[in-house]
């Protein structure tokens, strides 16, 4: 699970670079205004793919790793998302002008309209990574979502520097979705048109609550932007939210690489009567959202910094923001992590019990915070009840197992955490020196943890162990020749 997670993270990683870059490139030719109004659309569009997908994802490991029939549950599974993506292009074409008109800006419907397409592609593509993570690829899976990346980065700039603009930007980011299609179909294909014997209905019993939890959670991840925009905010603002919250998606990725190999590890673990093991596993992964607080506060002191360096002087407004919701994506990571815990333990109706509240409470905050302190208010909202979310589900998972992240942990992060965001905001770094001030303080947040105790004896020796494999791996393939 852990060279898993290391393969799959590294290859979602690299939306962070190219996303960056992306992001740097379409901020300056599209501007605030039009970079808000492609943010706009791309909230929606991104929050119905991942609904859909998000419903099925942990459903689909949870049976995939089940049985050894694998090629049956794969094609029920893609057939859904073939039919629930089809369906949301309809809706989405029929209702498009009226959305746009909702929010403000009415030239919108036509690109909500062609971007919407992506969904069905999106689903497919989610589906058959869902699939290869359940069957062990984690391998196949990394170099897919490696590929649509890259190709994602390079198809938008391409296009909208031929003089597409804003559709441009939405060609390369559907040319990209079909392209990781493609490429996971060729590890893994199963029938997308034949019957499948495996009966929908099991799949339904798992694939309702998490359905109501994914459609919780994505809709509470946008819901701030979107309230922002119904109550007044300007398309500049949305501009700088939407830069806040690309740049706070670094806990996102370690949840997308995370969460499913933990599901599919718990499930096997449990299935083969190691509930113990399976207990101290959950504890580990709970303390691991701990211990990246730090980096986090590291993020939030070098905000200014890191927004006038790769998106221009132009949006620094959007600064503030990300130092508040990056501490919100930490939260969102422990809820994440949790709910695939309470799912391994056959508890799928607990998670939508205890998220689905979220949205009303946020609704109502957002409604008294954003006409009084504007984007700042939002933040502090999502980030607020993100926080008091995840505090339930760990209670939850107390309650269920009698386990708990360690409380030293908490306090070991919390304080490297303000020691992090101190140095950052205090050293001021001009222009790609900041690159060397991140790598620096980055490398000190495990020394600190060292240094305070957070590492076991056992494993301290497992760290060793690995490094002095990867070193005689380095050694042997690296050997300088022998000439005679």
């Amino acid at each position: 699970m852990a060279s898993g997670t290391i393969q799959v993270f590294l290859a979602e990683s690299l939306l962070l670079p190219t996303g960056l870059l992306t992001a740097a490139f379409l901020t300056r030719q599209l501007g605030p205004d039009g970079y808000g109004l492609l943010m706009l659309t791309t909230t929606l569009v991104s929050w119905i793919g991942w609904s859909i997908t998000s419903a099925f994802t942990r459903t689909t490991i949870k049976f995939v790793g089940e049985t050894e029939d694998w090629q049956t549950v794969a094609t029920t599974v893609l057939q859904l998302h073939l039919l629930l993506g089809m369906v949301a292009v309809a809706v989405i074409w029929a209702i498009a002008h009226p959305i746009a008109h909702a929010l403000g800006e009415p030239a919108m419907a036509n690109y909500l309209r062609l971007f919407i397409l992506e969904v069905p592609i999106f689903c497919l593509t989610y589906a058959h990574r869902s699939v290869l993570v359940g069957l062990g690829r984690f391998s196949q899976r990394a170099v897919a979502t490696a590929i649509r990346w890259i190709a994602r980065a390079l198809l938008m700039v391409a296009l909208v520097a031929a003089g597409l603009s804003l559709w441009g930007a939405i060609l390369g980011s559907l040319s990209a979705a079909l392209v990781e299609l493609l490429v996971c179909r060729s590890f893994v294909h199963p029938p997308l048109m034949s019957r499948s014997r495996f009966p929908m209905q099991q799949l339904w019993g798992y694939a309702v609550p998490l359905f109501l939890l994914a459609i919780s959670l994505r809709l509470y991840d946008k819901l701030d932007l979107l309230m922002l925009k119904l109550l007044g905010g300007t398309a500049a603002e949305a501009g700088f939210y939407g830069t806040a919250q690309n740049l706070s998606l670094i806990p996102s990725l370690f949840t997308l690489s995370f969460v499913p190999l933990l599901l599919a590890t718990l499930t096997r673990t449990i299935s083969a009567g190691g509930l113990t093991k399976a207990k101290q596993l959950s504890r580990d992964a709970m303390r691991l959202v701990l211990m990246l607080l730090p980096f986090a506060g590291l993020g939030a002191g070098a905000a200014s910094d890191i927004i006038q360096l790769m998106f221009s002087p132009v949006f620094l407004p959007a600064a503030p923001l990300f130092a508040v919701l990056i501490f919100a994506a930490i939260a969102m990571a422990m809820i994440a992590v949790t709910t695939c815990i309470l799912t391994a333990a056959s508890k799928p109706n607990w998670t939508i019990a205890l998220t689905g509240p979220m949205i009303p409470v946020a609704i109502a905050a957002h409604l008294w915070m954003i006409p009084r302190f504007g984007p700042l208010g939002a933040t502090l909202v999502t980030t607020t009840v993100a926080s008091s979310g995840a505090l339930a589900t760990i209670l939850a998972v107390y309650y269920l197992w009698k386990i708990l992240p360690p409380l030293s942990s908490l306090g070991r992060s919390l304080l490297l955490a303000g020691l992090a965001y101190g140095v950052a905001s205090l050293w001021v770094t001009p222009g790609w020196l900041l690159g060397l001030k991140l790598l620096l303080v980055g490398l000190l947040i495990p020394s600190g943890f060292l240094v305070l105790g957070e590492f076991s004896d056992r494993e301290l020796e497992r760290i060793q162990a690995t490094a002095r494999s990867a070193y005689g791996y380095f050694s042997r393939n690296h050997r300088p020749s022998q000439r005679p």
